[in-house]
């Protein structure tokens, strides 16, 4: 839940033009409310524009409000939006298939307003606090990306969803050029200040919303690219490199005088590698940049 309740976003999924009207009354003024009719909708919008809470029917045309929620839950861009099933079903059967897709509250229609009021605030209270213990728990210290455990967890997700869809992901392996004799000229402190701001510059330089930055570790970070084969990753290295280079970070311990990074690339359509596998080529391949002149990528 944002600090100012009253601008929680709140996405209504209902095919009935009726139902969604009765939601909108019930919760008056105090939220952004965005409606659409089916569950191929909500799918979209919440990877444009993610909402604080999904209000979720459960039959709908072409994709229902169950299938909808199993989507969501697997892409890691909206698995942790909270979705309330509010549907005309009171069966137990109906109520458990809400669960087990990854539901976190069911409502029966009609729907006592009160009620609805009370569950959805108790829900982004819940979200708020989640959100800033996830936060706590998988972001790097230093750098403000996230850290090896989220990225260990994000990797293993892509894979799944990579071997669902038969799509190709890239995986970035970047390295700081000539860190050591950077400390060791400018001093540790002047070391955090580069990682940083390298880090930040990584992060702004990948675009879509499932695009992932995360230290690996020391001064070593991890680029993973969803839906991306070797020459979208390709194109992604280039702008990376470009991107620290303009940083324009002094380094005179450096033959190219600014900061610099090389970078690793591999990919996979989720079947022919294990993760470590993955791992283990785009380092080797980043070995190779660094070893053959740097401030470059290799991909084969």
């Amino acid at each position: 839940m944002p600090k100012n309740a009253e601008k929680a976003r709140i996405l209504i999924v209902d095919d009935e033009p009726i139902n969604i009207h009765v939601l909108s009354n019930a919760l008056n003024d105090t939220y952004n409310l965005f409606a659409v009719t089916s569950g191929r909708e909500a799918i979209a919008f919440c990877m444009t524009h993610a909402p604080d809470l999904v209000l979720m029917d459960m039959d709908m045309p072409d994709i229902n409000g169950v299938e909808a929620c199993k989507t969501l839950k697997e892409k890691s861009e909206t698995h942790d939006i909270p979705i309330v099933f509010v549907t005309g079903h009171g069966d137990s059967d109906a109520e458990d298939k809400c669960w087990e897709a990854g539901g976190v509250d069911f409502l029966t229609k009609p729907v006592n307003a009160n009620t609805l009021n009370h569950r959805i605030k108790s829900h982004l209270a819940l979200k708020e606090l989640t959100d800033e213990l996830r936060r706590m728990a998988y972001q790097d210290g230093l750098t403000q990306v996230s850290n090896r455990r989220y990225f260990d967890e994000y990797l293993l997700r892509q894979q799944k969803l990579s071997q669902r869809s038969g799509s190709f992901f890239a995986l970035l392996m970047f390295d700081i050029d000539f860190f050591k004799s950077y400390n060791d000229h400018y001093g540790h402190l002047a070391g955090d200040d580069c990682l940083r701001l390298v880090a930040k510059v990584l992060k702004q330089s990948v675009e879509r919303p499932g695009d992932f930055v995360a230290r690996f570790g020391g001064e070593e970070f991890a680029v993973v690219l969803p839906e991306t084969d070797i020459a979208g990753a390709i194109l992604v290295a280039t702008k990376l490199l470009a991107n620290v280079r303009e940083l324009g970070i002094k380094h005179k311990g450096s033959p190219f005088g600014v900061v610099t990074g090389s970078i690793g690339i591999a990919a996979s359509d989720g079947s022919k590698k294990t993760l470590q596998e993955l791992i283990d080529t785009a380092d080797r391949r980043l070995y190779v940049a660094k070893t053959s002149g740097r401030d470059q990528f290799i991909s084969k």
